[in-house]
Order: C-alpha cells, then structure tokens, then sequence
C-alpha cells in the first residue's frame, strides 16, 4: 500500500513537472485590445458617423416635440374660446369640437414621440454593434496574423476584467506586447486627418452592449 502511495505521489509529480515544462515552452502575447480599438482610425471615423446619426435623429425628434407644443397650444386656445361667454353659444361649440379634436392629436403626438424614440435608439444601438463588431473582426484578424508570425501560441488581452472589476491579467512584464505596433500596422493606411480628429471616448462603442 505505501508502495502504491509513493506510486502514485511520483506520477503526480511527473504530471506538474510535465505540465510547467509545456507551459514554459509556450511563448505568449498580450494586448490592450481597449486601446487598440480606441486607436484605430476605424473607430474614431465610426464614431463620429455615429455621433452625426444621433444628432441628426435627435433633431427630428425636437422637431416633432415642437409640433406636439404647437398642437398643445392650439388645443388650449380652443379651450378657451369654447369657454369665453363673450362669443356665442354656436361659436362655443364648434370651438368645443375642434378642441376635442385637437386633443387627440396631442395624444397621436405623444404616441408617436415615444415610438420614434424607440425606434430611433434601437436602430442607433443596433448601428453602433454592428461596426463594433466589424471593426473587431478586422483588428482579430491583423493580430491573428502578427501572432502567428511571431510564434505565439496564444495572445492575451490584458484590458479584460472579471465580473468583481479586477484585471484578468494581474501582472505583465510587456516583454512580448503588441499594443502598439498593432495601433501602427492599423493605422498606417489612415487618412490625412483622421487621427487629429477630436471625438468622444471611442471606447464606449465597445461596450455597448454588455
């Protein structure tokens, strides 16, 4: 029995040394994907696409709160007049009935502010990871690329986090990081300009959805 013990203790070992020597092999990458992303010229021209959408429905949809405000107006001047005793009985009541039909214009225009919101903001959202996901495509695809040709057998993402908040990756020499000379390869076809170009966090657009 203890000759089966230490059989077994020796095979255990064997397993671990086995183990550690294969991961020492391994040469792994890591990345700030984050960055990456926020970098690429792909992403700021998208963003800023995105941000001309949202202004562009943003002023449709005043436009219909100031037609609702315009409606809400005429409704009430209606009220008035089918109120005031210094115009005549049949001046009231067709003022009464047209106010009773401004009213339910006002309830259409509050229907149909909500529906544009909605309607609106899930075209945005549905836009938004739509490009988020092409544009990750095109960056996995370059780093699948560089990897391969440095000899990594895998490539980290050192932005991750877990679901307490906390790094994934807790410590990285660097030594072998290919943040920034993926953000060079990326954006060595960008156009003049695009880099200088001032826009919101980028980064949001990776997120969304999450």
């Amino acid at each position: 029995m203890k000759k089966f013990n230490l059989l077994v203790v020796a095979v255990g070992v064997s397993v671990v040394l086995a183990g550690a020597t294969q991961a020492a092999d391994q040469k792994i990458g890591t990345v700030d994907m984050s960055k990456v992303f926020e970098k690429y010229y792909k992403t700021i021209q998208s963003t800023a696409a995105i941000k001309l959408e949202a202004a562009d429905m943003e002023k449709e949809g005043k436009q219909m709160i100031d037609n609702a405000e315009q409606h809400k107006t005429d409704w009430q001047r209606l009220v008035d007049k089918a109120n005031d005793q210094a115009v005549s009985a049949e001046e009231r009541e067709k003022s009464k009935k047209a106010a009773e039909q401004k009213y339910i214009e006002l309830e259409t225009d509050k229907q149909s502010i909500t529906q544009f919101n909605q309607i609106a903001s899930s075209r945005l959202r549905e836009k938004q990871l739509q490009r988020r996901d092409d544009i990750v495509k095109e960056i996995r695809h370059i780093l699948d690329i560089d990897a391969k040709a440095a000899g990594y057998s895998m490539v980290i993402d050192v932005s991750g986090q877990s679901q307490n908040l906390v790094p994934v990756v807790l410590y990285t020499t660097g030594q072998n990081d290919m943040t920034d000379s993926l953000i060079k390869e990326l954006n060595a076809t960008a156009p003049p300009g695009t880099l200088d170009a001032t826009n919101s966090p980028p980064g949001d657009l990776l997120k969304t959805g999450k």
